[in-house]
């Protein structure tokens, strides 16, 4: 998988915690001393057991929580700095498409939030949709595509205003086995085409092996880093999920996972 390496930092964390509901009989520790550094153009995935913070270090990353202590950079800028200067786009579970806009609107949304003409935004749109490959679909209302296909709409949106990070929560989360496997192989394409920094929260330890440079492992809540593990598995394909190199990174992830929860 190659990517051009940039002397860039994408995402800088340093000592960050959070904490939810400080001083209150319902405190939760969520994070604690999170230190990361993502590169520009990397591919990142976060993986740990369920609650340890995998979402909410996301939605620090994007400016959609604070932290209750660290400090945490994008591009060398504040997070809410760089949310300001529009170097974000965001994917979640579920594509977040409006009902009553068709595709292209949809895409062009956040274009026309941002004052572009509707010849500028027209274009665009066309464009994303290309890079999607749904060229045929821009008329469509959202409930006429398949879970895959809103979900790049969704990642095509996401990308329209071409953003520098693009933040992902479980974006596969809800499809079937087969629609994923497919999914992964588009955004890698579309990673590779873009060279946009992904940091991509998952559940599944084939997803975070086949798509990631690098997989971070949480531990149990509070969050910390337990283990960093580098992948590097070249161009990803159908092929790469037979390969015994495959296998052994998920192995070594699997591993890193059962020692958090058993306390290791």
């Amino acid at each position: 998988m190659s990517n051009p390496v940039l002397a860039e930092k994408a995402v800088v964390v340093d000592g960050v915690d959070k904490v939810f509901n400080v001083g209150s009989d319902s405190e939760v520790a969520a994070l604690s001393d999170i230190n990361l550094t993502v590169e520009a153009g990397e591919f990142i995935s976060l993986i740990g057991p369920s609650g340890c913070g995998k979402s909410t270090l996301l939605r620090l990353i994007g400016d959609l929580l604070a932290p209750t202590t660290g400090a945490l950079t994008v591009f060398g800028k504040s997070a809410h700095e760089a949310r300001l200067d529009q170097d974000y786009g965001m994917v979640f579970q579920h594509s977040g498409l409006f009902d009553w806009r068709r595709v292209l609107a949809n895409i062009e949304l956040p274009l026309e939030l941002r004052g572009w003409s509707k010849a500028d935004r027209s274009a665009r749109s066309a464009e994303m949709l290309g890079l999607v490959r749904l060229e045929d679909f821009g008329g469509h209302y959202p409930r006429q595509l398949s879970g895959g296909m809103q979900q790049r709409v969704s990642i095509a949106r996401a990308l329209s205003f071409q953003p520098k990070l693009l933040l992902m929560d479980e974006p596969f989360g809800a499809l079937d086995e087969m629609t994923r496997e497919h999914m992964q192989l588009e955004l890698l394409r579309i990673w590779r085409e873009t060279h946009t920094t992904v940091v991509f929260v998952t559940h599944s330890i084939p997803e975070s092996a086949f798509l990631s440079n690098r997989v971070v492992v949480l531990s149990p809540r509070p969050g910390r880093i337990h283990s960093v593990v580098d992948v590097d598995l070249g161009e990803r394909s159908d092929d790469t999920r037979q390969d015994p190199a495959f296998f052994a990174k998920a192995t070594e992830i699997r591993e890193a996972l059962r020692a958090v929860e058993g306390g290791g």
